[in-house]
């Protein structure tokens, strides 16, 4: 017997039920419900002009009506980047500061992303939000890759990348800009002085840091290369050096070196390919000079710096890259510890244990305390984190938050997040907030760092997804969505210690919900004979998305989508295709099986060894019930998945080839044999096997053999269903050759299949013209296979 449970997401008194929101009429009136709890005493600020939504049938639409939907729903911007201002004092006594916020847009006839600017003004008493609203309109930027303002608030460093002359072949130009208040002070060509290599902007290992004083600027750049030429160059005779005397022309002491033209270096994998060798560097600005930090030491590559307190030294993270480098992106298990280099003396000195995996270090405002989050080196890639605290004073680390082994309603579920907010600290210097899953949902919480309690800022707050952008002076500030309303703007102030419940937020900037989208989460168990023998008693989630009802009778079609990793999570938030898709006529399915972030520790263990079963299972469990549940069309059922979920995807058409009717996957694994010595993260090949992942080890014959036990490619001869294969040529993840191994097998099979290749896109296909044309793509591949 199955056991299925339909939950609210949220304890509530009463029977549980499945909670469903809608974008139509109902819809409407939860949308104006919750606008009226998020917006307290004050009015909202109008949002930004959308054009009035597409009306579309409850019947499958054709390409022109699908592009024209896909058009409309990819406007809604997302919110990167939230900076508060100082505070300004008005002569009659009130305080207020800016608002500066950061959003990105997909632009389909650019085929680009562009980002935008926007400023608010927030008027508070210190206790609350009195008055807020934007303060002028949107400003495009452009070819800004990172920005900081000063501790004061009175300067602003920027940096620049500008492209080279194209009749001269030059190449692309960095430039580090520090403007104060409206008057651009500096301008420094980066590229021309030659000192390091491209300034590294990712998040990563990216930073660009203000001193304490105000006069330097710390960040990260690629490490200057030798110049290399081939044994055989020709080269015009050298002039007497005498001109060049009499000119004062610096001699060049970097001259190439034979033999070093094809030298192989290393990178860290997908997303981060140009990053080889980074260094920190300080920028002093008033001499203009840089300088290259010594004293790193040479076994790990440094990143997320920031000055020490005193501003003697500089704090970093240092991650380990012997015996060689493994895949950094999404992979928060990699060896790293915390460093502190003295500017001084040049003297390196460990602040952490080196035998863990850090990141998102953060300094309190009173400069006493260093909070960072912490995993087990290896294992999965994704886990449920430690939050650890340094203490400068001391020189003593404390755990301030342990692993949470299972959710449970009303307790903290344990962190789940890929970094910290950059200012995450409360201005008591004692408490800290964050965002992370809980189960299906996103919630921000405060920590109280010296009794490790936590509350939870949004427990009253709309269901869906929260995640915090910044907090300063105590002022917060965050965005939420939900799958049936795009990205909005949140504003609160934080209560005093013990009445951070009391919380109120403020929509700042709002979004029109999507029309015709229910949504709700169902909780599944699975039966006793799909248990987990060592992990018993764990449940799954699932999101299910549905057009509002129509005038028709007909039964819309399922499009099955299971996340990728496996140990990450879909979180009930806005996202742009299953969006777009229940808009169209299809009900969406987002299964987080056994195994996804936010259920605990214990969920997460209990996949690795499990992969082609466990998740496939849950999968197909959730199918099986949601269509004997819900008002759908059994005989049209189709899979889209990518990475991980196309992996899953692959495995459930050579399982269950009756139950779908057509198959999508972009970039999927599906032979682990073969993907262990071309992938950026063999250890996942291994971990997720069951098998402890060793560099120095080769590949066992009997690993192998369950890595291809394990794989979709066994299940090959009983697959039927069409297959359209989306690739990207630059995946380092899961490099295209996977995919061009299950093309050719299903080829050779006569199964339908239709493969699209991407050239300069990697494992996401993020890019905004791949993005678009693969969901059109996917679009006729579902018309032309579920139609009838």
């Amino acid at each position: 017997m199955v056991e299925v449970l339909a939950v609210r997401l949220r304890p509530r008194a009463g029977p549980a039920k499945i909670c469903l929101r809608s974008g139509g009429q109902e819809g409407a009136e939860v949308a104006d419900h919750e606008a009226a709890q998020l917006s307290a005493p004050i009015e909202a600020s109008p949002g930004l002009p959308f054009p009035p939504p597409l009306v579309l049938p409850q019947v499958l639409p054709s390409a022109e009506e699908a592009a024209a939907l896909y058009r409309e729903l990819s406007q809604n911007p997302g919110i990167s980047t939230a900076c508060l201002g100082p505070d300004v004092t008005t002569q009659y006594g009130g305080k207020y500061c800016s608002l500066y916020t950061e959003w990105s847009q997909r632009d389909l006839v650019q085929a680009k992303s562009i980002k935008f600017c926007r400023q608010y003004l927030l008027f508070h008493d210190g206790a609350s939000i009195v008055y807020a609203g934007p303060g002028g309109a949107c400003c495009e930027i452009s070819n800004e890759l990172l920005s900081c303002e000063s501790p004061s608030g009175a300067l602003k460093a920027v940096l620049l990348k500008v492209a080279g002359k194209e009749k001269e072949k030059e190449k692309e130009k960095q430039f580090l800009e520090v403007w104060y208040q409206n008057l651009k002070v500096k301008s420094i060509d980066l590229t021309a002085l030659d000192k390091h290599g491209s300034v590294y902007d990712d998040d990563q290992f990216g930073c660009l840091a203000w001193s304490h004083s105000e006069t330097h600027l710390l960040y990260v750049a690629e490490k200057k290369r030798p110049k290399a030429e081939s044994f055989f160059q020709t080269k015009a005779p050298e002039l007497d050096g005498s001109a060049d005397e009499e000119l004062e022309c610096p001699k060049k002491t970097d001259a190439p070196i034979k033999g070093e033209q094809f030298v192989y270096y290393e990178d860290w994998g997908e997303t981060l390919s140009t990053r080889s060798v980074p260094v920190l560097c300080v920028l002093d600005i008033e001499g203009s000079s840089i300088s290259v930090l010594e004293g790193v030491p040479k076994h790990v590559s440094p990143g997320q710096a920031f000055w020490s307190p005193d501003d003697t030294g500089v704090v970093f993270v240092g991650w380990w890259h012997e015996p060689f480098r493994l895949g950094l992106r999404h992979c928060t298990n990699r060896r790293s510890a915390l460093f502190y280099v003295d500017l001084t003396g040049g003297k390196c000195e460990l602040l952490s244990e080196d035998t863990g995996a850090l990141w998102s270090p953060r300094l309190s405002p009173d400069c006493c305390h260093i909070a960072y989050l912490e995993n087990r080196v290896l294992g999965p890639h994704q886990q449920c984190s430690r939050l650890r605290m340094y203490n400068w004073r001391t020189k003593q680390t404390c755990t301030v938050l342990e692993a949470v082994p299972r959710q449970v309603w009303g307790a903290f579920p344990g962190i789940y997040c890929t970094t910290l907010p950059r200012l995450c600290w409360a201005a008591d210097s004692r408490r800290l907030v964050l965002d992370t899953s809980q189960r299906s949902q996103q919630d921000v919480f405060v920590v109280d760092t010296q009794t490790g309690s936590t509350t939870s800022l949004t427990a009253d707050a709309p269901q869906g997804s929260w995640s915090v952008l910044t907090i300063d002076r105590d002022l917060l500030v965050a965005q939420f969505s939900t799958p049936s309303c795009p990205a909005t703007l949140q504003v609160a102030v934080l209560p005093g210690v013990g009445q951070e419940a009391q919380i109120k937020w403020i929509c700042l900037q709002n979004a029109p919900p999507v029309p015709g989208i229910n949504w709700g989460i169902r909780t599944l168990k699975p039966p006793p004979d799909q248990e987990n023998p060592q992990y018993e008693g764990l449940d799954f989630d699932a999101i299910l998305l549905r057009p509002s009802e129509g005038p028709t009778v007909q039964k819309p079609p399922l499009v099955v989508m299971p996340h990728g990793g496996p140990h990450t999570v879909f979180s009930a938030g806005w996202m742009l295709y299953p969006a777009t898709l229940c808009r169209l006529g299809f009900a969406v399915l987002l299964v987080n099986y056994r195994g996804s972030l936010g259920f605990g520790q214990d969920s997460v263990n209990s996949l690795p060894g499990n992969v082609g079963t466990q998740d496939v299972r849950d999968v197909q469990l959730c199918v099986e019930q949601v269509l004997q549940e819900e008002q759908l069309d059994a005989s049209r059922v189709a899979l889209v998945g990518g990475s991980h979920g196309g992996f899953l995807a692959c495995h459930l058409i050579g399982q269950f080839p009756d139950t779908y009717r057509a198959c999508v996957v972009r970039n999927p694994v599906v032979n682990i044999a073969s993907m262990l010595t071309i992938t950026d993260i063999p250890d996942w090949c291994l971990t997720e096997m069951g098998v402890p992942y060793v560099p120095n080890n080769l590949p066992d014959p009997a690993h192998l053999t369950v890595m291809l036990q394990k794989s979709p490619i066994s299940y090959i001869n009983q697959v039927r269903t069409p297959v359209l294969l989306m690739l990207g040529e630059d995946d380092k993840r899961v490099p295209p050759a996977q995919g061009l191994e299950y093309y050719r097998a299903l080829k050779a099979r006569g199964v339908p299949t239709r493969l699209l290749w991407y050239p300069k896109n990697n494992h996401a296909l993020a890019g905004v013209e791949a993005e678009a044309d693969g969901f059109m793509n996917i679009v006729l591949w579902l018309l032309q296979h579920l139609q009838g």
